[in-house]
């Protein structure tokens, strides 16, 4: 398969065909691709030409496209839709996918779509997907899954799953319920072969199988999947019964999301917002943080000012200011980047202490390093007194090791609190290890030059 390339003379192409109607050869063009790509195309058009694309594929390509079309395009071309035609397109899709797109807008006019799809099953279970909230395995789950009773035998299991079947894109499993609903366990298709078309399902179905309730939390689910190599999981409620089952495809996309919100997250982002998204909404994103840095500068500044007589008499260590703040904040990203990436994987282990003890020990051996470094540097590039490189070596060993304490600590310690970890990262752990290497640095000074 030779892989996809946009290329600006395709869009021209295809933004002739639309000018000149020329339905047959574009339905003929978008066919041959696929509905990934054909999104992918929609994003390089305008709002008509994307809708004229929309109308003009089959409904099952069309539902396939919106899928992986980005939200703010899908909500401008739903809009130019009416209700029924967008009650046709979701209608072929699973309920989970269909639940997310329609979520997306109004209330009012979710209702009028819910009334438009004659599977009245279907909106049925879209309708209850609705009400769970989209970071919860309830609002992850699909509503399409292969089960059978534990008290039929072979024989009716295999007619059930082939009727079940027809409804599911993909099987994963076959789970297996009692009378009242009632998540049993799963069913081995191998073991399923193998028996006896007379034996009951409960002589041969496994009873150990992992599941998640429906109020458990989207990383939670994701986190259970990617532990145990899970393709899929099902799902219960309150009272144990079998209500839906979460896909792997579901839970690629909530690591995704996680991931995009860490990042900007780390790099001082308090809101998910993309390149494309309007000034005000990047402005309000990044103000705060610009605020909070801005305020550790001024905290820093005036450290420095407090030693104003400390540069008179020893301007030198002036010079090395920069070099602390960028040593502590570096030393201070890394090591929380390092806690925080194993408290989302969960495998952070050990006491506390432990961990900072460790943590001290790395300081400590990474800044005799560069003391050492920066040391020779200073004493035969910059021709410093003894003392001032002494006050400079001690100080950058110092640190660092705080700096480092500092990064392990507060993202384990926000985590107790119940605080996303991510915002210990980047700007709030640079900005205080800056103030706090300023302050360590200057204090060092005074001890050992003794002004």
């Amino acid at each position: 398969m030779v892989p996809f390339k946009l290329s600006d003379e395709l869009i021209e192409q295809i933004e002739q065909l639309i000018e000149t109607n020329a339905d047959a050869t574009l339905l003929h063009m978008m066919e041959e691709f696929h509905y990934a790509d054909v999104a992918e195309i929609i994003h390089e058009l305008n709002l008509d030409e994307a809708t004229y694309i929309i109308k003009l594929l089959d409904s099952e390509k069309t539902s396939d496209v919106l899928t992986e079309l980005d939200e703010d395009i899908r909500e401008q071309i739903l809009g130019n839709l009416s209700a029924k035609e967008i009650a046709e397109e979701i209608s072929k899709l699973d309920t989970d996918d269909a639940a997310d797109i329609i979520a997306e807008l109004p209330e009012e006019r979710v209702n009028e779509i819910i009334a438009q799809i004659d599977d009245k099953e279907h909106a049925r279970d879209i309708v209850e997907l609705l009400r769970y909230d989209e970071n919860s395995a309830g609002g992850l789950m699909a509503k399409e899954l292969v089960k059978v009773n534990e008290n039929w035998n072979v024989l009716t299991c295999v007619k059930e799953m082939r009727r079940q079947a027809e409804n599911v894109t993909r099987v994963h499993s076959i789970y297996v319920v009692d009378n009242d609903e009632k998540l049993k366990g799963r069913l081995s298709l191998k073991d399923l072969l193998t028996t006896s078309t007379k034996a009951e399902i409960s002589s041969v179905y496994i009873p150990k199988v992992d599941y998640v309730t429906v109020n458990d939390k989207a990383e939670d689910v994701a986190r259970l999947m990617s532990k145990y190599d899970l393709e899929a999981i099902p799902v219960i409620d309150e009272l144990g019964r079998l209500v839906g089952r979460i896909t792997i495809d579901d839970i690629v996309d909530v690591i995704r999301e996680e991931a995009e919100k860490d990042y900007q997250l780390a790099a001082g982002i308090t809101q998910d917002v993309e390149a494309d998204d309007g000034i005000w909404e990047l402005t309000r994103a990044r103000l705060p943080w610009l605020l909070i840095g801005m305020l550790g500068g001024l905290g820093a500044a005036s450290i420095i000012g407090s030693f104003q007589g400390a540069m008179n008499k020893f301007p030198i260590l002036l010079s090395f200011v920069p070099l602390i703040q960028a040593t502590a904040g570096n030393m201070g990203v890394q090591s929380s980047a390092i806690v925080v990436q194993a408290l989302a994987n969960d495998s952070i282990r050990g006491e506390l202490l432990k961990r900072l003890a460790k943590e001290f020990m790395l300081g400590l051996i990474n800044g005799i390093a560069i003391a050492f470094v920066v040391l020779i540097i200073s004493h035969f590039l910059f021709k410093t007194p003894y003392l001032v490189s002494a006050t400079i070596g001690v100080a950058l060993i110092t640190v660092i090791i705080i700096a480092a304490i500092i990064g392990t600590f507060v993202p384990i310690f926000l985590d107790k609190k119940g605080i996303d970890p991510a915002v210990a990262t980047g700007p709030f752990i640079t900005t205080s290890n800056d103030v706090f290497g300023i302050l360590i640095y200057f204090t060092i000074a005074k001890i050992i030059l003794g002004f």
